[in-house]
C-alpha cells in the first residue's frame, strides 16, 4: 500500500476528510423503535422502584441499558465503521485509478464517494431509488450536494435506477460495489435479479463486492455462481460492522467476472 493510501485510511478511519453528510442507514424505523423501548423502560424501572419492586427495577435497568449498547453500536457503524470497513475493501482491490465503478444503491453516497476518491481518472456512477424509509434524509440532491463538498463530482455521476434492471450495456464497469441495499428489494426472486445484474454490466475479469446482512442469505452465493462468477468467498465482517447485533455480523461477499 502506498504512503498515501495508508494516510488516507487513517483519515477515514478518523473521520477526517468527510465534508458530507451521509445519514443513518435504516434509521427512519430503527432508532425510533430503540428511542421508544429505552424510555418504556426508564419508565417500567421507575414504577418497580416506587413499588419497591426491586429484582424487576433492575430488570428493567438491565435491559435499557442493553437497548442502549445496540442504539450506540448501530451509530458507531452507520457513522463511521462503514467507512472504515469500506475504506479497507476499496484499497484491497487496488484500483488504478482509472476505472468505471459502479455502486448499487449508493443512497446519499457514502461509499461511492469513498471509491470517488480513488479514481482520479475514473468515473463512480451510483444508482438508486431513493427511498427515505432506507436511510435517513436520502435522496438524489443529497448525494449530489455531498459529491461536490467531496470534491469528486466531477467523475460522479447519479442515475435513477432499479438494481433488478440497470440501465447499463453489459460489460460497462470494471467494479461493482453495494452496500446494504440488495437486501431492500422485495422478493428472493427480485434480489436474485438484482445479482444477475450487477454480474451482468461488469466486463470480462471485473470484480464485485457487496456487503449486506448475513442472516437473510444475501448476497446469495449460489446465484452469482449461477451467474458465472468465479472467486466467490464470503467473509464475515467484524466488529465495525455490527450495527447493534453482535450474534449477526454482516459479510463481505466478493466474486469475479472470468475473462
Amino acid at each position: 500500500m502506498t504512503d498515501d493510501a495508508v494516510e488516507r485510511r487513517r483519515a477515514e478511519a478518523r473521520g477526517a476528510g468527510r465534508a458530507g453528510s451521509y445519514g443513518i442507514d435504516g434509521g427512519a424505523t430503527v432508532l425510533p423503535v430503540v428511542g421508544l423501548a429505552e424510555a418504556g423502560l426508564a419508565s417500567a424501572a421507575a414504577w418497580a422502584v416506587r413499588r419497591r419492586r426491586y429484582g424487576l427495577a433492575l430488570l428493567a435497568g438491565a435491559a435499557g441499558a442493553v437497548a442502549t449498547g445496540f442504539a450506540g453500536s448501530y451509530l458507531y457503524s452507520t457513522l463511521r465503521g462503514k467507512f472504515v470497513v469500506w475504506g479497507e475493501v476499496l484499497d484491497e482491490l487496488r484500483p488504478r485509478g482509472d476505472e468505471r465503478l459502479l455502486d448499487i444503491g449508493c443512497g446519499r453516497g457514502a461509499v461511492l464517494l469513498l471509491a470517488a476518491r480513488r479514481l482520479p481518472a475514473g468515473r463512480a456512477v451510483g444508482v438508486d431509488v431513493w427511498r427515505p424509509r432506507d436511510q435517513t434524509g436520502n435522496s438524489r440532491a443529497a448525494a449530489e450536494r455531498n459529491a461536490t463538498l467531496e470534491g469528486v463530482s466531477d467523475r460522479v455521476e447519479f442515475v435513477d435506477a432499479d438494481a433488478r434492471a440497470l440501465p447499463f450495456p453489459t460489460g460497462s464497469f470494471d467494479i461493482v460495489v453495494s452496500s446494504l441495499a440488495i437486501h431492500n428489494i422485495a422478493g428472493v426472486e427480485g434480489r436474485n435479479q438484482a445479482l444477475r445484474e450487477a454480474v451482468r454490466v461488469l466486463r470480462p475479469g471485473g470484480r464485485l463486492r457487496l456487503i449486506d446482512q448475513h442472516f437473510s442469505q444475501y448476497p446469495d452465493p449460489h446465484t452469482l455462481e449461477a451467474a458465472g462468477c468465479v472467486e466467490i468467498t464470503v467473509r464475515r465482517l467484524g466488529w465495525r460492522m455490527w450495527f447493534g447485533t453482535p450474534g449477526d455480523p454482516l459479510i463481505l461477499v466478493s466474486a469475479t467476472k472470468p475473462d
